[in-house]
């Protein structure tokens, strides 16, 4: 039996298991996948938005401002990677200054801190390789880059810690309301549980339908990317968006947290909750928006494309409130700014479990911190090359991101079944690189087999879809 069983370990979940580890409780986390962070946490824009753009008296911008607040003091604590940047949302036309006043309007209204409308010469002295058609811009302080699978795997690694019981590959299949508690089903197992939270992402509303709690639909949205060379996030100092549309926020132009540049997302709805392909079409449109920003785009450093679902909501809010069936609570509809509001969030669902009748006795012990697995460095191509046939911890497996056997090993040795090379790309950057696994990931499966007795999946090769994109643009 347990106090609570928290559905989905995306951000969400992670951060309100690793919120509620903090008490006397007995908590299990459920995941569908072989790894936490695999759905919308892993394959979105690392944006710690800054709060001006959701609508003024929503969750979404309640949580937003909160969350973004929290980051800074998150990072101190599990090392997943978070830089406050600063953004920009550009305007080329008077139209849009109108709109930019409108976002600025709506921040004030939301109490944000730190923005101003500026013109074009501020522009150009803060951002120089912006557009220089650009007219004006509303400049948030703000705004940061986070690495959001790094972190949602810290949370989940430090909430493991401090004794929450993580079930990977453990898709729910049915739940049943007794009495006094539910029983959850999943694989051949039946778990009990007096409280659920319900954090299922896109697949939301199917969870919440077997207790009978779906007062809302999730509409799964598409958004599509592309990343470039590591290096290439240099050219900006700000996350740069354009002026948003009835779709979004737009198709954005920023460096990751790690220094690669990234251009999207689209937004389209789609009917199919796992399809995460990339199309050219759709990327052709997104690299022609994206050049509004950036003239200078240079498709050939170009190294991968991607696909995140979005857990749109026909409610087009959060949903984070106890449902109409008792101690059932749904965390649902958590699009853009999720991840920024993640953290906040986590805090509503304690203050809510307290008010439906939980008790929260604080752990004489909990353990705050979390190590990080990557190790800063910083490696000429000649000790690189010293390094790759190094016998021992700081042997480089990875040539690209300069990853040591040691991170690897990190990686594998956690309180976290880690099997796959996609888990230990996240982890370590090891395959992220120019060359997109090519040369390491046969050195990574050795270590695996090694450490763990399997033999891992193989990257899937997207070489000829860029090579088209490239001839093409």
């Amino acid at each position: 039996m347990y106090d609570i069983s928290i559905i989905g370990a995306g951000v969400v979940g992670c951060n309100i298991a690793r919120e509620l580890s903090k008490y006397d409780l007995k908590i299990s986390l459920i995941e569908k996948s072989y790894d936490v962070s695999n759905g919308a946490s892993k394959a979105n824009s690392g944006i710690v938005h800054g709060g001006y753009a959701a609508k003024h008296g929503t969750l979404k911008s309640k949580f937003n401002v909160l969350g973004n607040k929290m980051y800074e003091k998150l990072n101190q604590e599990l090392n997943f990677g978070y830089r406050k940047t600063g953004g920009l949302v550009i305007g080329f036309e008077e139209d849009d200054l109108q709109k930019i006043k409108e976002l600025y309007e709506n921040g004030l209204k939301n109490n944000v801190e730190n923005i101003k409308i500026i013109e074009r010469k501020q522009i150009l002295n803060i951002e120089p390789n912006i557009n220089p058609k650009v007219k004006y811009a509303l400049y948030s302080e703000d705004v940061g880059i986070t690495s959001p699978y790094e972190f949602t795997i810290a949370l989940a690694e430090n909430a493991v810690e401090n004794g929450v019981e993580l079930y990977l590959n453990s898709q729910v299949k049915d739940i049943k309301k007794e009495k006094q508690y539910f029983e959850i089903y999943f694989n051949d197992e039946m778990i009990r549980t007096k409280y659920i939270i319900n954090a299922a992402g896109i697949n939301s509303d199917k969870i919440a339908k077997m207790v009978n709690a779906n007062n809302f639909k999730i509409i799964p949205k598409k958004g599509q990317y592309i990343i470039f060379e590591k290096g290439t996030g240099k050219k900006f100092n700000n996350v740069i968006f354009q002026v948003p549309t009835k779709k979004g926020k737009g198709v954005l132009v920023t460096s990751t947290y790690h220094g690669n540049l990234m251009i999207g997302p689209n937004s389209e709805e789609t009917d199919d909750r796992e399809d995460i392909s990339t199309d050219i079409e759709t990327l052709k449109n997104i690299i022609k928006t994206a050049k509004m920003s950036y003239p200078d785009l240079n498709m050939k450093k170009a190294i991968r494309t991607y696909s995140g679902l979005r857990a749109s909501s026909d409610k087009k809010d959060f949903i984070i409130e106890e449902s109409r069936i008792k101690n059932f609570i749904n965390v649902s509809g958590i699009e853009s700014p999720g991840l920024t509001s993640s953290p906040a969030i986590a805090i509503e669902i304690k203050n809510i479990l307290s008010k439906i009748g939980l008790d929260l006795i604080k752990k004489e012990k909990f353990s705050k911190y979390r190590k990080p697995i990557i190790i800063q460095k910083e490696l000429s191509d000649e000790e690189v090359k010293k390094l790759l046939n190094e016998e021992g911890p700081k042997k480089i497996i990875c040539r690209c991101e300069r990853v040591y056997q040691e991170e690897i090993v990190d990686a594998l040795t956690r309180n976290i079944e880690v099997k796959t090379l996609d888990s230990v790309k996240r982890r370590t950057r090891a395959g992220m690189g120019k060359c997109q696994g090519s040369f390491c990931s046969s050195r990574v499966s050795e270590l695996i087999k090694k450490y763990k007795g399997v033999d891992p999946e193989t990257y899937k090769n997207q070489w000829e879809l860029l090579k088209k994109l490239k001839k093409l643009t």
